[in-house]
C-alpha cells in the first residue's frame, strides 16, 4: 500500500518538473538568443551561426550602436531612465499615498471612488491613448517630455495595491500612538507609515519600472521628435528602416540587449523588498 501511494505523489512531482522546466526553457532561450545574435555581425546573423565563433564582433556592433544616427540610441536610453525611473518613483509615491489615504481614512463616497479606481485597472492603456493625446494637444504639450511623463504618474492598480499594502503594514494602533504624541496627519504619514509601507513601494515602484520602460504605444501617439523617443520607439523605427538598410538588424538586436538590462538590474538589486512585498495581504 505504502509503495502504491508513494507511486502518485513521484509521478506528480515529476510532472511538476517537466512544467517547470519547460516553463524555464521557454523564458530563457529567447534570452539567450538575444545574447548570442547580439554578438554577431550581419553576415553570421542571416547564416544562421548564431552557435560558432563565426562572426563573433560585439564590441563593434557596440561601436555602431552608439555612432549610428549621430549616436542617437544613446539619448533615447537617457529618455527611457527620466520616463522609467523618475516617472515610477513619483507613481509609486502618489499610489502609496493615495492607497493609505483609502485605508486609514474616512471620506464620503469613498467606496464609490475606490470602485472606479477598480475599474479603471481594466482599462486597457491603448484605449486610454487617444483621449489622452487630446488633451494633450488642448494643453499644448504634444511632443513634449511631459506629453509622455505626465500620464505614467497615475497608476489605478497601484492605488489598490497601496491600499492593500497599508492594511497590511501599518497598524492602527501606531498611528494613533503618533496621533496621541501630537504627531500631525502629514508627519504622521511621512515618518512613520510611508516607512513601514517601504516593500510596498518597491513593489509598485517594480510594477510601474516595467510598465513604462515596456511604454510603445503611448510615445508613438504623442512624440513625432526622434530626440524625446524612448528606447522601444526607437528601436523600433530602426527596425522599421532595416527592411531597406539591413546594416539597421545587428544594432537592434544589441539595443534590445541593452535595453533589457536596467529591468533585470532592478528585479536583481531590489527583490528582497519586492518578494516581502507581495505577502502583505497573506500576512495580515
Amino acid at each position: 500500500m505504502s509503495t502504491l501511494a508513494t507511486r502518485p505523489k513521484i509521478l506528480g512531482r515529476t510532472a511538476v518538473n517537466v512544467v517547470v522546466g519547460i516553463s524555464v526553457l521557454y523564458t530563457l532561450l529567447p534570452v539567450l538568443w538575444l545574447v548570442l545574435a547580439a554578438s554577431k555581425d550581419r553576415d553570421a546573423l542571416f547564416g544562421s551561426e548564431l552557435l560558432t565563433l563565426h562572426g563573433f564582433s560585439p564590441i563593434k556592433n557596440l561601436q555602431d550602436l552608439f555612432a549610428m544616427d549621430k549616436g542617437i540610441y544613446g539619448r533615447w536610453y537617457v529618455n527611457s531612465l527620466l520616463y522609467a525611473v523618475l516617472g515610477a518613483a513619483l507613481s509609486a509615491l502618489v499610489s502609496i499615498a493615495a492607497g493609505y489615504a483609502f485605508d486609514k481614512y474616512s471620506f464620503r463616497h469613498k467606496e464609490k471612488a475606490f470602485g472606479l479606481v477598480l475599474a479603471a485597472v481594466m482599462v486597457p492603456q491603448t484605449v486610454l491613448a487617444l483621449p489622452l493625446y487630446l488633451m494633450a494637444s488642448a494643453a499644448g504639450v504634444v511632443n513634449t517630455f511631459w506629453s509622455v511623463f505626465i500620464p505614467v504618474l497615475f497608476n489605478p492598480f497601484g492605488v489598490y495595491l497601496g491600499r492593500i499594502f497599508s492594511q497590511g503594514y501599518v497598524p492602527d494602533e501606531v498611528l494613533e500612538a503618533a496621533r496621541m504624541d501630537g504627531a500631525s496627519e502629514l508627519a504622521m504619514y511621512w515618518k512613520v507609515a510611508l516607512r513601514m509601507l517601504g516593500p510596498g513601494f518597491v513593489t509598485v515602484f517594480l510594477f510601474q519600472l516595467t510598465a513604462i520602460w515596456n511604454n510603445f504605444f503611448l510615445p508613438m501617439v504623442m512624440l513625432s521628435d526622434q530626440k524625446l523617443y524612448p528606447v522601444s520607439l526607437g528601436l523600433y523605427t530602426w527596425n522599421s528602416s532595416a527592411t531597406v538598410s539591413p546594416e539597421y538588424y545587428p544594432v537592434v538586436i544589441m539595443g534590445a540587449l541593452l535595453a533589457v538590462l536596467p529591468l533585470v538590474l532592478a528585479f536583481i538589486l531590489l527583490q528582497r523588498f519586492w518578494r516581502s512585498g507581495l505577502t502583505a495581504g497573506a500576512v495580515k
